[in-house]
């Protein structure tokens, strides 16, 4: 079979992730970068063999020999570079979030449904084995009907700075960031129910801390201590029309006793963490048991699960399988977040229907 050509937009860590997904799978060929920063795209193209690198993704989309196109750049153009590529003829792997607001990430979805190519967004955590496994039980009956879930990704002092922490290009600070990851597994695993009201809360108590020196955490190229406009944290309920509900917490800056992660569903047979480690509980012969699936690991793993998610879009793109992540669900992920930033700046629930 023809091996699907891939250009990146975005030459970032992200970026860099992506590419070494694709310089690892058999049935992909790495083609071109494209960076606005034309001196970087053209090294991260040279350290992956790539033989084009372009300081304007539109030169790149132009070429009628790339098939495919990951966008790895800064959230405030996800959506433009999304939206170049599927005019352009490309299939598109879309970080998350598909986009910063509703309207741009419904923009998308209306552009793609009217081209032959296939959209997905980059929820890499679907990917990891643990996921797939427990979905395979949901999907299977064996924990019944998922009435409540819980979802909860907590740094104590991880406020990454540069980008990340400027609104206007993120959209938002960990709700965005890495509350989307938790939140969309628990969406997921629920069967991506409809969701018919919103009560959020955001936070802005604790700011940026780049006084605490004593815990190292991850900072951008371009950290500044004094520029900070996102939240600190964000927390949620969800529900939804078939009765079940959500509750969702996260954050960069928090005084609590660790960093944790924990995703969570209950159903009327059985229910399950899926982080930190998969579990399944039930009962069997009048007792409460635990199960626990043996797998090559019970938690996400970074490199693992990105390669994952890129043979599926190298799948998808040449029809051996569907997307494991449409960008329907991008939609509706976007959906919720911007319920949930309305809900904590006017002080109600939002109903969204």
């Amino acid at each position: 079979m023809t091996k699907l050509r891939i250009g990146v937009i975005g030459a970032g860590s992200i970026a860099q992730i992506h590419l070494e997904s694709y310089r690892g799978n058999p049935d992909a060929e790495i083609v071109a970068v494209a960076d606005i920063n034309h001196e970087r795209a053209r090294s991260v193209a040279d350290s992956f063999g790539a033989p084009d690198a372009y300081g304007d993704p539109h030169e790149m989309l132009a070429d009628p020999s790339i098939d495919a196109v990951s966008v790895c750049t800064w959230n405030n153009s996800h959506a433009t570079w999304a939206i170049a590529a599927i005019e352009a003829g490309k299939h598109v792997l879309v970080e998350k979030p598909i986009a910063r607001t509703l309207a741009e990430a419904l923009e998308i979805q209306r552009i793609a449904e009217a081209h032959d190519v296939v959209v997905q967004v980059g929820f890499v955590r679907r990917h990891a084995p643990n996921c797939q496994v427990l979905k395979s039980f949901i999907d299977a009956g064996d924990l019944g009907e998922i009435y409540y879930a819980k979802a909860s990704c907590i740094r104590r002092n991880g406020n990454p700075g540069g980008w990340f922490a400027d609104k206007e290009i993120a959209g938002g600070g960990p709700l965005l960031d890495i509350g989307v990851h938790v939140l969309d597994l628990a969406w997921y695993l629920m069967g991506s129910p409809k969701a018919v009201a919103v009560s959020g809360t955001v936070a802005h108590r604790l700011g940026n801390r780049a006084h605490i020196t004593t815990m190292p955490r991850y900072q951008v190229a371009d950290y500044d201590p004094t520029k900070n406009s996102v939240e600190d944290m964000a927390s949620a309920m969800i529900r939804f029309e078939n009765g079940a509900t959500l509750m969702l917490d996260c954050s960069y800056s928090l005084h609590a006793t660790k960093d944790s992660i924990a995703v969570s569903v209950h159903g009327d047979k059985g229910g399950a963490d899926l982080e930190p480690s998969l579990q399944i509980a039930t009962e069997m012969h009048d007792s409460v048991v635990n199960i626990t699936p043996q797998i090559s690991s019970g938690t996400f793993e970074f490199g693992p699960g990105f390669a994952r998610e890129i043979q599926n879009f190298v799948d998808t793109c040449q029809g051996r399988a569907e997307s494991v992540a449409p960008a329907w669900h991008g939609v509706e992920v976007v959906r919720l977040l911007e319920a949930i930033y309305r809900s904590a700046e006017e002080g109600r629930e939002i109903s969204l229907v």
